[in-house]
């Protein structure tokens, strides 16, 4: 199965690189560099396929063709820069489909070269590597070496758009680097999978992240090729016992998920299992639902009732009331006296004179 791969990593001084080493690397040959005096020989080295140079095609047209040697490209590349913390390359890393051929390998990465070639007006220096003898088999790549400023007939011009700083690209009506970064590796998914298609191969590859495609699948993790050399004589790195903690902790997640899934299946099943189906709960809660909804309107009615009763009354009725309430009260308390004397008999003089003076009120006086 295909898999996704593009990094984009800058060559920069700042991080004690240059582009003639990058360059001699990755192509397995020999670069003098003139700034410096030092020659980097990695010809000894092995597992590169194919290196070539791509210029934009518009230097065929100029008949500029001095780019097309390595040393003098990226000894260029390096006089074209001040600065100690220059970017003096920009490289772009990418996995080959397994299911293709060399020749097919070969032809995808130089297509894919002339179109950085061509939108960028830059130089494209690659080289396509063989998998590690000791390593996964299927892990064919490619290395596109890219230069920072474009290809003239006299050396190297301005730096390219994908280099400038997001405030000078918003001046230019360009979008945000990221977004330009998105767009390469949406470009490299496309030429892959138009790639396999015609070769009539079923695999395809995706650019979005797993997220974005649905996939509930925690990524992997790239030892690298040193780290991965390291582990496979035995030697246990830093990075490798992070990635296994990580592999660790993602079992674990998998695992509780597992349990939760599981224990939302049991109650699942256990509430099906009830003796009371759960139309018969649903009908019996409206049911109560109802009866409670009839209450509530019978005490409402008869609260309303009384209210509309109490409006109407008149003056007179109004008096009658609330005397019939009073002579109500008055009973009630006789009844609680009994077996203790009367009321007059057990308070104190001042109420019971203030119950004569009560007795003898007025109707009028006594109202609601």
């Amino acid at each position: 199965m295909a898999i996704y791969h593009l990094s984009v990593k800058p060559i920069s001084r700042k991080a004690g690189r240059s582009a003639t080493a990058a360059a001699a690397y990755r192509a397995a040959e020999v670069v003098h560099d003139e700034t410096t005096g030092q020659t980097f020989d990695y010809t000894r080295k092995q597992g590169v396929e194919h290196s070539e140079i791509v210029l934009p095609t518009d230097c065929a047209k100029r008949d500029i063709n001095w780019a097309r040697d390595r040393t003098a490209l990226w000894n260029e590349a390096e006089k074209a820069e001040n600065r100690s913390n220059s970017r003096v390359a920009r490289e772009y890393e990418v996995a080959l489909p397994h299911e293709m051929n060399r020749a097919h390998r070969v032809d995808l990465v130089r297509s894919f070269s002339q179109s950085i070639a061509d939108r960028y007006g830059c130089a494209v220096d690659f080289a396509i590597h063989a998998p590690h003898r000791e390593g996964d088999q299927r892990n064919h790549h490619a290395h596109l070496l890219a230069t920072t400023r474009t290809i003239e007939a006299a050396g190297l011009g301005e730096k390219t758009e994908i280099e400038w700083s997001d405030g000078n690209r918003q001046k230019a009506g360009l979008k945000k680097g990221k977004e330009e970064v998105f767009r390469i590796r949406e470009q490299w998914a496309a030429f892959t999978n138009d790639k396999l298609k015609e070769l009539s191969l079923d695999a395809r590859i995706d650019h979005r992240s797993l997220e974005a495609q649905g996939v509930e699948r925690e990524p992997t993790t790239h030892l690298g090729p040193a780290v991965s050399s390291m582990e496979r004589r035995g030697i246990r790195t830093e990075v490798g016992y992070r990635i296994e903690a990580e592999a660790s902790a993602r079992l674990e997640r998998a695992a509780e998920m597992a349990a939760l899934r599981h224990e939302a299946r049991e109650v699942e099943r256990s509430i099906l299992s009830l003796d009371t189906s759960i139309s018969a709960a649903l009908a019996a809660r409206e049911a109560q639902k109802g009866a409670k909804m009839d209450k509530n309107v019978s005490q409402e009615r008869e609260a309303g009732t009384g209210a509309e009763r109490e409006k109407s009354m008149t003056l007179e009725e109004r008096q009658q009331a609330a005397r019939d309430k009073w002579l109500k009260y008055r009973e009630q308390q006789a009844e609680k006296g009994k077996g203790k004397g009367s009321d007059a008999e057990n308070r104190p003089d001042q109420e019971r004179t203030r119950d004569k003076k009560r007795d003898h009120t007025p109707d009028d006086d006594f109202s609601l």
